[in-house]
């Protein structure tokens, strides 16, 4: 099985390299020139996209073809109050020099919107606003000329104090999804509220394709592997949903997350790297079902921890891992 990995927007070894570069509403109110405020925002936007190209070169560097974008590409860019302002117009170009270089290397790049973003609200203006921020992400990875096979990960929501009508309420939000916006959704289970039980049951409802995140499963659940799910798991990435844009003849990997508790009294947070132990147990575990799996490393230190990650795994060559560039490893059954 071959297995990728990737990392979440930042960079430890590069040096003021920041995507997520901000201004607060707060003080965007305070600016006397509501014109020249916008104009300061795009300027920020675009700082914050040429340190995305500057990632995605130092990650082709470095052999990693997976990378997830920041979020906040675009300060305020789906507050309330500013909804008459496209800056997609002043930064057509780096968005799309960011999609060629993609394209160029073939990298396979998502994101992950923050958890506001929820369908399973019972709430009309949280609605609202959630399906702002997806149209958001949808419209940056157009901008960037990527197709439905860069995709906007999200979960469930909330349970709202009964989780079978939450989930029915996000299928039922889903289904009202523009297409374009419905094609590039992937369904993660949480650390908290659904399990991946109920997050598989959800993607197969929907036909959306399921990021098993395995530390979430550790945190919320009987206490099972998260390889006993993994079959099931790995079928939703057959979906039709799945293989929006995806050329006849080819196959998108399915993917999961990994992480590592940050301590046995806090097991929801993530620690600075990831162990390697129990990550490769799932992996060779994996392996007997499937042949390529991607794996986002949601990890404190970022590429450092990706780095020491590569380095761990060096002691298991000759022991079924194969170290095959800066960012990908073979692993036999």
């Amino acid at each position: 099985m071959i297995v990728r990995f990737g990392y979440v927007a930042m960079s430890l070894e590069i040096q003021d390299s920041s995507p997520s570069k901000t201004m607060t509403m707060a003080r965007f109110a305070k600016l006397p020139d509501r014109e020249a405020g916008l104009r300061e925002l795009e300027r920020i936007a675009a700082v914050n996209l040429h340190n995305t190209l500057r990632l995605l070169r130092h990650n082709v560097a470095e052999g990693i073809e997976m990378y997830r974008f920041s979020s906040k590409l675009i300060p305020l860019a789906t507050h309330a109050d500013l909804q008459d302002w496209d800056p997609f117009i002043a930064l057509a170009e780096p968005f799309a020099e960011i999609g060629a270089y993609v394209r160029k290397h073939n990298l396979r790049v998502s994101f992950h919107p923050d958890h506001y973003t929820v369908l399973s609200t019972p709430r009309p203006e949280v609605l609202v606003s959630s399906v702002r921020d997806l149209r958001y992400h949808v419209r940056m990875l157009k901008a960037m000329g990527l197709d439905a096979r860069s995709k906007n990960n999200i979960h469930i929501g909330g349970a709202y104090g009964d989780k079978p009508t939450a989930a029915n309420r996000f299928v039922e939000h889903f289904a009202e999804l523009d297409p374009d916006i419905q094609s590039r959704i992937t369904l993660e289970n949480d650390d908290k509220t659904f399990t991946v039980g109920e997050t598989l049951e959800a993607a197969q409802r929907t036909g959306l394709p399921m990021v098993l995140d395995i530390h979430h499963h550790w945190t919320n659940s009987i206490g099972e592997p998260a390889s006993d799910w993994w079959p099931e798991v790995a079928k939703t990435w057959e979906s039709p949903l799945a293989r929006t844009d995806v050329p006849e003849g080819e196959h998108l990997p399915p993917k999961i997350h990994a992480s590592s508790p940050k301590s046995e009294t806090d097991r929801r947070s993530h620690a600075d790297g990831v162990k390697v132990g129990p990550l490769l147990d799932f992996l060779r575990e994996a392996a007997k079902t499937s042949p390529q799996i991607d794996v986002m490393l949601e990890a404190k230190h970022k590429d450092r921890a990706l780095f020491q990650l590569m380095k761990d795994f060096e002691a298991y060559q000759g022991d079924g891992v194969k170290i095959l560039s800066g960012g990908k490893i073979e692993v036999d059954v």
